[in-house]
């Protein structure tokens, strides 16, 4: 049986990156799609591996690099204030090379009125890939990465933001990049399907503080703000409303509920439980 074509972005991040590496020890051939040649690791294993670079926004760049692939992992891009657009651009140039199917991570909440405002770009981009052409799409809507909770923390060691008593089923990076390679190593298994990707419990900020506290030995704490001090203990970063908007969100829809299911597709698609916080963020032995 011939092998499948298999692309994966953001090779030189988190999710990606795991994503390879996976996939070159598992034996599959991987196009690696990179803005950053000289960025890309190094992958051990008996797939082979070639390199091509392009940039969202490039669409003929982009293309080229996906041209004789039948399946791509993408990677939603940084985070920018024309982030959706371009998302379109890349999914059309997946169209117009033949991409069969495209893995896109999107978010938990995506929808068209999420109260996190970057939820709202996951879903327009979710909207663009079905009615692109491309014949098949797998979403990864994953929860808020609970790998990112001790980074919430300020110098002082406080969570400040006004999400109240509300919880956030956080899940794994590792996780969500296992899912995906399996995923990729099956496509025909999962065709347009939408999996949530959680952690196993849904948790408050308060209680993920704690956790925290006791896995890493730094002391947290959470300390709720109301949306007022949220937005003026924001102001001194200089950011663009958009972001502002968006880190403010975060929190106002953990208050409102919106990341609070818990789902079990990570193990229904790895066959192995979904990591906890504690799991996160307990160091390596």
């Amino acid at each position: 049986m011939t092998q499948l074509r298999i692309g994966v972005t953001g090779a030189t991040g988190r999710v990606g990156g795991r994503v390879a590496r996976s996939l070159v020890s598992a034996g599959r051939d991987v196009r690696l799609l990179v803005r950053d040649a000289s960025r890309v690791p190094g992958l051990e294993g008996p797939g082979r591996v070639d390199v091509a670079v392009c940039e969202y926004r490039d669409g003929g760049a982009s293309r080229r690099a996906l041209d004789g692939l039948d399946v791509v992992l993408m990677v939603s891009g940084a985070e920018a204030e024309d982030r959706v657009d371009e998302h379109r651009t890349f999914v059309d140039a997946a169209a117009a090379a033949g991409v069969g199917h495209l893995v896109y991570t999107s978010f938990a909440g995506a929808s068209a009125t999420s109260t996190f405002t970057l939820g709202r770009d996951h879903w327009a981009t979710e909207q663009h890939v079905r009615a692109s052409g491309v014949a098949h799409h797998t979403f990864l809507r994953d929860n808020l990465y609970a790998d990112f909770v001790p980074f919430l923390a300020g110098e002082d060691g406080v969570i400040r933001g006004p999400a109240g008593e509300g919880r956030m089923a956080g899940v794994a990076i590792a996780d969500v990049a296992d899912v995906a390679t399996a995923v990729l190593l099956d496509p025909d298994a999962h065709r347009d399907a939408t999996y949530v990707l959680t952690g196993p419990e849904a948790f408050t900020l308060a209680e993920a503080a704690a956790v925290a506290s006791r896995v890493t030995g730094r002391t947290l704490r959470y300390e709720p703000e109301t949306l007022e001090e949220a937005y003026a203990s924001r102001a001194r970063y200089g950011a663009p409303d958009w972001q502002v908007e968006a880190w403010v969100s975060t929190y106002t829809a953990i208050a409102a509920g919106e990341m609070a299911r818990v789902s079990d597709d990570v193990a229904r698609v790895t066959g192995r439980p979904a990591r906890s916080l504690e799991d996160v963020l307990t160091p390596a032995g």
